[in-house]
């Protein structure tokens, strides 16, 4: 079994509770209220700009120059690829880019960062790639089932691109490369350390749940 497949299968069941998430299943229904949205987007915008910081110390701690630049890309896909649909929605919400960057983070937005820059300054490449990888290969989950889900009701979806985008070619090799990395880096390792990453990948998959309840119950 890749190191991957043992990763799925501790945190299957939080991630078949984002599938029945009323925040996911109302954005794949086209139902969910535009104000949830539209808080959940900005501090979205704003973890991933935090996300990307994470990343960089990927860069500063890599020993290899492919590991560098596999960091370096990952940096990149982050802060131009996937903010581009938030830009996107913000423009049609009305949302200006300088004002989203000075509204406070809620908790779990801030505790979430905290937890993975935290662990990007004391850990090591395979941890840094523990507390991230959820998000990523989370979103491409929760995209494909969307698509899969209601994609003969989509056309008319305030949420259709979000949906698109998180299950397109792009975002699907994005994950695939990420979680490739994984299991050739992962390969090896000591059954502590393995024990450990575990710890680190179902606690950053909790923070993932935790991230969807506070976007369903704010406005």
């Amino acid at each position: 079994m890749k190191f991957t497949d043992y990763l799925f299968e501790a945190s299957k069941d939080i991630w078949q509770g984002y599938l029945k998430h009323p925040f996911i299943v109302e954005i794949g229904e086209g139902t969910l209220p535009k104000d949830k949205f539209k808080d959940y987007l900005v501090q979205d915008y704003l973890y991933l700009k935090e996300f990307a910081k994470v990343f960089s110390m990927g860069v500063v701690k890599a020993e290899t120059m492919d590991e560098m630049k596999f960091f370096y890309n990952s940096i990149k896909g982050t802060m131009e690829n996937e903010t581009a649909i938030h830009l996107q929605y913000m423009e049609k919400l009305g949302i200006l880019v300088k004002d989203a960057e000075n509204l406070d983070y809620h908790l779990v937005t801030n505790s979430y960062t905290s937890y993975m820059q935290a662990i990007s300054l004391t850990g090591s490449l395979n941890e840094i790639a523990m507390c991230t990888l959820p998000c990523t290969w989370s979103y491409y989950y929760i995209g494909k089932h969307l698509k899969e889900q209601y994609n003969d009701r989509l056309e008319n979806n305030y949420y259709k691109e979000w949906i698109e985008m998180y299950c397109d070619e792009e975002f699907y090799k994005f994950t695939k490369e990420w979680i490739e990395y994984v299991d050739i880096a992962c390969k090896n390792i000591t059954e502590k350390e393995k024990n450990k990453l575990t710890e680190i990948f179902v606690k950053a998959s909790l923070y993932e749940m935790e991230f969807w309840h506070m976007a369903y119950k704010t406005i």
